[in-house]
């Protein structure tokens, strides 16, 4: 599944701040409530789901990217919101640097090929320095998903690479 088919522009927290992952993961959780995605009632399991995952391993990647995700029983789809941290935050990523741009995704359990089809398409986000100054100087949500947009069409009309052998 493409990014661009989850977040829509009520699904970005644009200049986000917070002074830890674990408050980075209430915003955008409450973000997915206010905008309908989840419901104020499913907020608790939620937020249990996804810090016992992030407390089991952070999802802390490099370059400025996490993705704290959870699986629980009260979505039936995907969904997914978008944290955009000029400042940054402090997430325990494999490179030691805050996170700057932050997905948080909700699975439903037993959606794992899908989550993980999905996590790839998110990994591309951070793949350039150009990419991710656009998308954390964008001035709205449009130029977020115009960018987020432009990734995939480039990355959908780049040559495959062929397997590495050995």
């Amino acid at each position: 599944m493409l990014l661009s088919e989850l977040i829509q522009e009520d699904l970005i927290q644009l200049g986000m701040e917070a002074a830890d992952k674990w408050e980075a993961i209430e915003v955008l959780v409450d973000r997915l409530i206010a905008a309908h995605e989840l419901r104020l009632t499913d907020r608790g399991e939620v937020l249990a789901a996804v810090t016992a995952r992030e407390r089991s391993l952070s999802t802390g990647l490099e370059q400025g990217l996490a993705v704290p995700h959870g699986a629980v029983d009260c979505v039936g789809d995907i969904i997914a919101c978008l944290g955009i941290s000029p400042a940054g935050v402090p997430f325990a990523s494999l490179d030691g640097k805050p996170a700057h741009l932050i997905v948080l995704l909700v699975i439903p359990k037993g959606a794992f090929q899908r989550h993980v089809r999905t996590l790839a398409a998110i990994a591309r986000l951070a793949s350039t320095p150009e990419m991710r100054r656009r998308i954390i100087e964008a001035a709205g949500p449009r130029e977020v998903i115009e960018a987020i947009h432009e990734l995939e069409l480039a990355a959908a009309s780049a040559p495959e690479e062929p397997p590495a052998l050995g």
